[in-house]
């Protein structure tokens, strides 16, 4: 065996496989920060022309992931890889991972579904999917939702989009939703005016148009319920229902308490009878 032969076509070959993978890793390297800057280019383009920040966040993530598939390609070719049959193995296999991964691509078809319809976008404070919390993204699978205990919730596109979506934001005010017991010997006409006036005295950004509502809702075995139900813009929202739940406390302050009726029946004492004594032991 010519071990000098062997010897060379080795290093040859380790020459050919270091000049390879130090290119990948050239390769690399530059695709990331070529991807990099390509993202930021584009982000900064469109946050010129005032494009949604959903919107941008969404092409930008779908855009980031396209061109690494294509750093990925670009490497593995540098190795031999034959790219045609790569993509080719790549759609046979994006076949076979789509059925087994369909909630996956469901989530990405309800995000890019959210993007269009937009029924909601980044900094809106919304109920999806049973979360209540602002919005803060939009992902490509997920959506996160900041809850007002401030916890991070991620929660898929798909579950979002496929149920009932409450948005707080896209009107430009909101009903404040209370109620305060009144007793049945208060005069309940009074209260009322004086609820109201001062909801608006006392309670800073209610609403004067509408104005507060405050009538009575419904009776109970303590007297009236009213509704107490002033508006108020959405940033506003939670101020104005602690103010007035305050207020409520101090005005009927002044009117009787609400009291439980109660209903005492005297009863007869029962008396009970004596025993019967014993019977005599039987004398001999």
């Amino acid at each position: 065996m010519d071990f000098g032969r062997v010897t060379d076509t080795l290093k040859t070959a380790f020459l050919a496989f270091g000049i390879k993978a130090l290119s990948a890793i050239a390769i690399w390297i530059i695709g990331r920060w070529l991807i990099g800057a390509i993202s930021s280019l584009l982000r900064r383009a469109l946050n010129a022309r005032n494009i949604d920040h959903t919107i941008t966040t969404y092409i930008i993530n779908t855009m980031v992931v396209a061109l690494n598939i294509f750093l990925a390609m670009a490497i593995l070719g540098r190795f031999g890889v034959e790219t045609t049959s790569f993509a080719a193995l790549l759609a046979g296999a994006g076949l076979a991972i789509g059925t087994a991964w369909a909630g996956m691509l469901a989530n990405f078809a309800a995000g890019a579904f959210m993007v269009i319809l937009r029924p909601f976008k980044v900094g809106d404070f919304v109920n999806a999917a049973g979360v209540t919390g602002t919005i803060r993204e939009i992902g490509l699978f997920v959506t996160a939702i900041d809850t007002p205990d401030n916890v991070r919730t991620y929660v898929g596109n798909n579950k979002v989009f496929g149920s009932d979506i409450l948005n707080y934001h896209t009107n430009p005010y909101r009903r404040v939703e209370l109620k305060a017991q009144l007793s049945g010997a208060a005069d309940h006409a009074k209260a009322r005016a004086a609820l109201k006036e001062a909801i608006l005295a006392r309670v800073p950004n209610v609403l004067r148009d509408p104005g507060p509502d405050v009538e009575i809702l419904e009776f109970n075995e303590f007297g009236p319920v009213l509704c107490v139900r002033p508006h108020c813009s959405n940033d506003s929202y939670w101020q104005v229902y602690f103010d007035t739940n305050r207020v409520i406390a101090e005005v009927l302050a002044d009117y009787p308490a609400p009291a439980r009726p109660v209903a005492l029946r005297s009863v007869a004492p029962i008396t009970l009878a004596a025993p019967a004594p014993a019977p005599a032991a039987p004398t001999a």
